[in-house]
């Protein structure tokens, strides 16, 4: 193949001028990707201690625009709060969930307790939260015909 060139009035080949644009393709691109996987993953990594939530026919509760703080009591009977690894002491669980709450006892806590957990470890969480002042707490359950999750 060859090039062909424009020659200029006085017979010498002309240069192709360079071009002064940014080619943004490759870089919108990669943002689109990367848009994509932390739209998937920031779900996930937002679940918390795996449990295994007794099923059960309840309505869901209205969603709220202020997210809610979660408590997890696991098989094992350890309490965590929200997406910390770190299992909590029972006692200090009231006083924790004040500082995060900012003083805002109407604002909704989750209680997310393994159906193998012992039930009186679920409900001791419930009632220091109630003991605490927090007056909209609540248990998560899974839905029995569609299995949740």
């Amino acid at each position: 193949m060859a090039l062909l060139l424009k020659r200029s009035a006085g017979g010498r080949r002309s240069r192709p001028k360079p071009s002064a644009e940014i080619n943004v393709t490759p870089f919108v691109d990669v943002m689109l990707v990367l848009l994509v996987v932390f739209m998937i993953t920031a779900p996930l990594l937002a679940q918390g201690i795996p449990v295994d939530l007794p099923k059960t026919r309840a309505e869901q509760l209205p969603s709220s625009e202020e997210q809610p703080l979660v408590v997890t009591v696991n098989a094992e009977g350890l309490v965590f709060v929200g997406t910390q690894e770190e299992a909590v002491d029972i006692e200090t669980l009231p006083p924790m969930l004040a500082g995060i709450a900012q003083d805002n006892l109407e604002r909704r806590v989750y209680v997310r307790g393994d159906q193998a957990a012992q039930y009186g470890r679920v409900v001791r969480v419930l009632a220091l939260l109630q003991a605490a002042g927090f007056t909209n707490a609540g248990i998560v359950v899974e839905d029995e015909e569609t299995g949740g999750g």
